[in-house]
C-alpha cells in the first residue's frame, strides 16, 4: 500500500524448525503428576519417620511442580491467537515463565546454601537408609523428567528452565545419597553441607545463563541468536538501500523473534517480491520470524523527528 510519506510492506510467519511449546504437552503433564506424586510421598514419609529434613524438601520440591505448572500455563498461552488488545497474542508468557523460573532456582540454592552454612555449626546426622532411598527415588523422578525437557532446552529457555529445575533437583537427591552414605561409613558430619555447597555451585554455574537470557528477553534485547550487526549489513547492502534506520529486533517469545526498520530507497518501492524475498532471508537465516519494513524514499527532516535514527 502508499502512504503520502512512506511506503510499508509487512510480512509476517513463524518458525518452522523450532520446537512448538505443546510439543511437550506430555513432558509437563508426566513432570507434575511423577514429581506432585512424590512430594506428596516425600511429606507423608517425613512425618512417619519424625523428619524435618525429609518434609522440608518436599516443600523445596512444591515450588519446583509449581514452577513446572507456570511454565506449562505459559507454553499453552503462547499458542492462543491474537486479539485486538494483545495483537501478537500471549507468547511473551513464556518469557515471563522462563524469567519466574529462573530467579526462583537463584532464591531456592540460596535457601539450600543458607541451610547448608547452618549446618557447619549446627550438625546433623542424616537419619541413614530411609533418607538415602527416599532420595534415590528423587534421583530417578527429576532424572525422567529432566529427560524429557533435555531436547527443547537450545531452542526455548521456557524449556530450558524447566530442564534445569528438574536436572538440579536430580543432582541435589545424588548428593543427598553420596552424602549420607559417606557419613554413615565414616561418621563426618560436615561432608552434608560441604556437599550441599558443592552442588549449589554446579547449579548457578548450568543456570546463570538462563537467568540472564531471560533478563535480557523481558528488557527486549535481541535475542542470543541472533547478530544485529549482521542482521543490519544485510538489509544494507540490499539493492537500492542507501540507509537503515530505526531498526529494532526484540524477542517475542521465547522461541520467537520479530523485525522493524525503515529503509531508505530513493528509487521509490521495489515492489513486494523484492520485500518477501528479505523476509524469507531473515526468517532462514537469522532466525526472524516476524519482519516489518518501511521504505522511505528520502530520510526527511519530518521523518527525523519522529523516529529513532540510529547510525
Amino acid at each position: 500500500m502508499t502512504h503520502s510519506d512512506h511506503d510499508h510492506s509487512h510480512h509476517d510467519h513463524s518458525h518452522g524448525h523450532v520446537h512448538a511449546p505443546t510439543s511437550f504437552g506430555l513432558a509437563f503433564a508426566v513432570g507434575i503428576f511423577l514429581n506432585g506424586g512424590f512430594v506428596l510421598g516425600e511429606f507423608i514419609f517425613g512425618l512417619w519417620i519424625n523428619s524435618v529434613a525429609l518434609m522440608a524438601d518436599a516443600g523445596h520440591n512444591l515450588f519446583d511442580v509449581l514452577g513446572l505448572v507456570a511454565a506449562w500455563l505459559a507454553a499453552h498461552l503462547a499458542t492462543r491467537a491474537a486479539t485486538p488488545r494483545y495483537t501478537f497474542g500471549m507468547k511473551s508468557s513464556t518469557i515471563m515463565a522462563a524469567l519466574f523460573n529462573s530467579v526462583f532456582l537463584m532464591v531456592a540454592v540460596g535457601a539450600i546454601a543458607w541451610e547448608a552454612v547452618q549446618r557447619f555449626y549446627h550438625p546433623v546426622a542424616i537419619p541413614g537408609f530411609w533418607i538415602m532411598a527416599v532420595a534415590a527415588i528423587g534421583i530417578f523422578t527429576n532424572g525422567i523428567t529432566a529427560l524429557m525437557f533435555m531436547r527443547g532446552r537450545q531452542d526455548d529457555i521456557n524449556i530450558r528452565g524447566a530442564y534445569v529445575h528438574m536436572a538440579g533437583d536430580a543432582v541435589v537427591a545424588a548428593g543427598v545419597v553420596v552424602a549420607g552414605f559417606l557419613m554413615q561409613r565414616t561418621g563426618w558430619l560436615w561432608l552434608d553441607p560441604v556437599t550441599s555447597l558443592l552442588i549449589v555451585g554446579v547449579i548457578v554455574w548450568s543456570s546463570w545463563r538462563l537467568l540472564r537470557e531471560s533478563i535480557a528477553m523481558s528488557l527486549k534485547a535481541v535475542p542470543s541468536s541472533i547478530d544485529p550487526v549482521a542482521v543490519r549489513k544485510f538489509l544494507e547492502a540490499q539493492k537500492g538501500v542507501t540507509g537503515i534506520h530505526d531498526l529494532h529486533i526484540w524477542p517475542m517469545s521465547t522461541t520467537d523473534s520479530a523485525l522493524t526498520a525503515h529503509m531508505v530507497m530513493p528509487g521509490g518501492h521495489p515492489g513486494d517480491e523484492f520485500l518477501m524475498a528479505i523476509c524469507e532471508e531473515l526468517e532462514h537465516h537469522h532466525n526472524i520470524g516476524h519482519t516489518t519494513l518501511q521504505v522511505e524514499t528520502d530520510l526527511t527532516t519530518r521523518c527525523e523527528a519522529r523516529c529513532d535514527i540510529a547510525a
